[in-house]
């Protein structure tokens, strides 16, 4: 699988803000948990991903030898050597590395602040979608606080997915196969992507395809918390979580904590809002 751009330049912007050290940063633990992975580095940081569905890995009952990292080699192993992961053709070696970019993302974050975009703590990105009524809704993935929220309101939406198995069936009238996405995609006013289609390699394509004028959202903890590669292809909201408590984090992923295990002790939820629009204006606070 060959490596998206959007990771490319992530990854390339935090090898230059972290310099020399970039080459010495070293994973402190790795955990691959039922719902998400996470990764811990020696900057202090830590860094999780979705953790690829069964139906994504391999067919058998078991993984492959070639399917994941060779379990416990992962401390001590460099950020650096990890990134290379992020072209496996085996996801949960892509999910680790994913893991571990959002990790040096989050140094990053610390080091310096990204002048095009504003850093809001605890803020719900859905929130930040800013959705009007009567809006056209396109939501990529059925992210369970966004649909929620989305039928809270009573807004009208259509979403993506790979099965209509994975909606309630209250949601099913709203359901339209991912493989329409060229079709459906460009209606959407407001398009709302969870951050595992970077997993899947899909993100690009599916900025793409999005009318210029749309207000684009990424969210969910797969997301990077570094702006600039997404806002420069039309994302406006870059919605994710930053690991406050590492080591409760990576706990808390090995007993198998699900989403809404993540926010609290351990982690909150985080934006980055884009600070001028895409015709060149300054957007409102």
């Amino acid at each position: 699988m060959p490596l998206n751009e959007i990771l490319t330049e992530v990854a390339d912007e935090c090898a230059a803000i972290l310099g020399p050290d970039f080459g010495n940063v070293v994973v402190t633990r790795g955990v691959v948990g039922l719902y998400f992975t996470g990764v811990s580095l020696s900057t202090g940081t830590a860094g999780v991903c979705a953790t690829p569905p069964p139906r994504e890995m391999h067919p058998a009952c078991c993984p492959g030898l070639e399917d994941v990292i060779p379990p416990g080699t992962l401390r001590g192993r460099t950020a650096r050597s990890l990134l290379e992961e992020l072209a496996s053709p085996y996801p949960l070696r892509r999910a680790v590395g994913l893991a571990t970019l959002n990790a040096l993302a989050e140094a990053c974050l610390r080091r310096c602040s990204d002048p095009g975009a504003e850093l809001r703590c605890g803020v719900d990105a859905f929130d930040a979608a800013a959705i009007a009524p009567g809006q056209a809704v396109v939501l990529v993935g059925a992210f369970i606080p966004f649909l929620r929220a989305l039928k809270r309101m009573g807004q009208d939406y259509t979403v993506l997915e790979r099965s209509p198995a994975m909606l309630k069936p209250d949601e099913l009238p709203h359901f339209r196969p991912a493989e329409e996405a060229d079709a459906v995609i460009p209606h959407g006013e407001v398009v709302l992507m969870t951050g595992s289609t970077l997993l899947a390699g899909a993100l690009e394509h599916l900025l793409a395809v999005t009318r210029p004028d749309a207000r684009v959202v990424v969210v969910g903890p797969t997301a990077t918390l570094w702006a600039g590669p997404y806002f420069r292809r039309g994302v406006d909201v870059l919605g994710g979580i930053r690991v406050t408590a590492p080591e409760r984090f990576l706990d808390m992923l090995a007993e198998g904590a699900g989403g809404h295990h993540l926010f609290g002790s351990a982690a909150q939820p985080v934006v980055l809002l884009r600070r001028e629009g895409k015709s060149g204006t300054v957007l409102a606070a």
